[in-house]
This record gives C-alpha cells, sequence and structure tokens, in this order.
C-alpha cells in the first residue's frame, strides 16, 4: 500500500494506474462506517484511494477543529487489512498552498438542517472534495449516508459540473442499539453514549409516523419530543424534508427525517430514509 504526502507523489502514482478507480475521502479516524466504504470500492474497482484529511475549511471559527480525533497508525493499518491501494495524506499547507478569493456557494441546499447552523460549513466540503476529486481523478466515490446532506451536495456537484464519475451511497453502519457510527461518538460521557441510541429509535417512530400519512409539523414535534424527554442533550434541529432536494414537500415519494443534538462535547446527526409508495411526485 502507497503512502502519498503531495498533489505530486498522488498524480504521478495515478498515472500509473489502469481500470477503475474507486476513492474513498475521510478527515481520519476510521470507523466501521468508513470501512463499508473501503470494502464497496475494493470490491468494485481495480484500485482504491482511501484520503486523510481534516479540512480546516468546513469547521467554524467555535467547531471541534482541533481536538477532531486522530490516529493515522491505526487508519493506516485498517486501511491496509481492507485491500487499499493507496493513502492520500496532506498536510493542510500542502492542499491549500495558494490562497484565492474563489469560493464554491452551495445554495438554497445548504441552508436546510446542519447549513443553518454550520454557515460557511458545505462551501469548506464542497471545495475540498472538488480539489481531491481533481487529484484523484476517481471512477467511483464512496460517502456514507449517515452525512445525508454533504452526499445530497455532492451528487448535485458532481452532476451541475459534469465530473466523470459515479457517487456511491452507501447505507449507513450502525452499532448494536442503533447509534450511527460516527468519530465524533468517543466524546460522549457513559450517560450520554447510552442516552445517544434514542435518536434513532425517535427517527424510526418518526418514520411510523409519516408512514401513517401524519403532518409533517406533528411528526417533526413528536420526534423532537421523544429526543428531548429521554436525552440531556439540546436539539439543534429535527427536520423532514423531500430527498435528495430538501425541500417542504408533504407526501414527497422519498424524504429524509433528520436530527442534530448537542452533547457535552459533541454534536450528533442521523437521518432515515423514508420511501412513500403511493406519493405523488
Amino acid at each position: 500500500m502507497k503512502l502519498l504526502k503531495t498533489k505530486q507523489q498522488l498524480r504521478a502514482w495515478r498515472k500509473e494506474q489502469s481500470g477503475p478507480v474507486g476513492f474513498v475521502p475521510t478527515m481520519g479516524y476510521l470507523h466501521e462506517g468508513h470501512a463499508e466504504l473501503l470494502k464497496a470500492s475494493v470490491e468494485q474497482n481495480d484500485v482504491t484511494v482511501l484520503s486523510i484529511f481534516v479540512n480546516p475549511t468546513q469547521f467554524g471559527p467555535n467547531e471541534d477543529l482541533d481536538r477532531y480525533p486522530r490516529d493515522f497508525e491505526r487508519d493506516q493499518a485498517l486501511a491496509e487489512s481492507l485491500g487499499v491501494d493507496a493513502i492520500f495524506y496532506p498536510s493542510v499547507e500542502e492542499m491549500y498552498s495558494t490562497t484565492t478569493t474563489l469560493s464554491i456557494q452551495p445554495g438554497a441546499m445548504a441552508t436546510k438542517l446542519c447549513g443553518a447552523s454550520r454557515p460557511g460549513h458545505f462551501d469548506g466540503v464542497l471545495q475540498i472534495v472538488t480539489k481531491l476529486f481533481h487529484i484523484v481523478q476517481p471512477t467511483n466515490a464512496y460517502f456514507g449516508q449517515k452525512d445525508a446532506q454533504q452526499l445530497a451536495l455532492i451528487e448535485s456537484l458532481v452532476e451541475s459540473y459534469d465530473f466523470p464519475l459515479t457517487v456511491h451511497r452507501i447505507p449507513t453502519v450502525r452499532e448494536q442499539d442503533g447509534l450511527a457510527k460516527s468519530s465524533r461518538n468517543v466524546f460522549l460521557n457513559n450517560k450520554e453514549r447510552k442516552e445517544a441510541a434514542v435518536l434513532f429509535q425517535a427517527l424510526q417512530h418518526g418514520k411510523e409516523l409519516v408512514e401513517s400519512e401524519a403532518r409533517t409539523d406533528d411528526v417533526i414535534r413528536s420526534v423532537k419530543a421523544m429526543i428531548e424527554t429521554n436525552t440531556s442533550g439540546r436539539v439543534d434541529y429535527v427536520e423532514l424534508l423531500s430527498y435528495p432536494n430538501l425541500e417542504v414537500q408533504e407526501n414527497a415519494p422519498l424524504s429524509i427525517l433528520a436530527t442534530a443534538v448537542f452533547f457535552t462535547k459533541a454534536r450528533l446527526i442521523d437521518n432515515i430514509l423514508i420511501e412513500r409508495v403511493n406519493a405523488h411526485a
């Protein structure tokens, strides 16, 4: 397995490859969710590239950039065990060696869900993803459904700007009690870790309400109440929107029910997708 730390090294290595190239961009501290992305890429491509880069442009002034968990040696061992062919592990200086006044503005889709309380976050996400796509030049790229808003925006970016690659959605990987796997779960104390399982339970309850044709406002109110009653967390949002367009639409064919909850040292997100068989497009 190759360890590549500069764009020049990666581009030189990439020229030597033939056949489909799979790509999994991450910020490291890999867990089973990342492993599923990597397994899918290894299975479906001749070679797989994993990037590990904690991207500063997607963190706000008071967010957890400095304490975001990192363990490169562990990540490297896991990647090698899964059959990854190359790790791209650049420094901040390598990725942002020049300053620019140009920016990517994701538009209305980025003002919903996480974007409402994290202005500029998705600008940074799309900036780094665009750079990585150009550097790696993958045939296929793999993203987890847990970050559903990010995934929708990346799919829109690829479609709107004709990137020559295919984006693959990989279902959320969960703990036995339903908590979505996340690098930030390590920041939960024991009490919060037990409470965090309620997020998925509340979303499942909301899904049942949607399927029983409850109104959107009633679904949101019920899910929020369940989280607030059974956890010490502070609800950032509960939203029910069409997917992937992220618009308010009663009875959409495919909807996302999503939540974000602040605990003492972690902000957790989760979501489920809901298909309506008899929905009106």
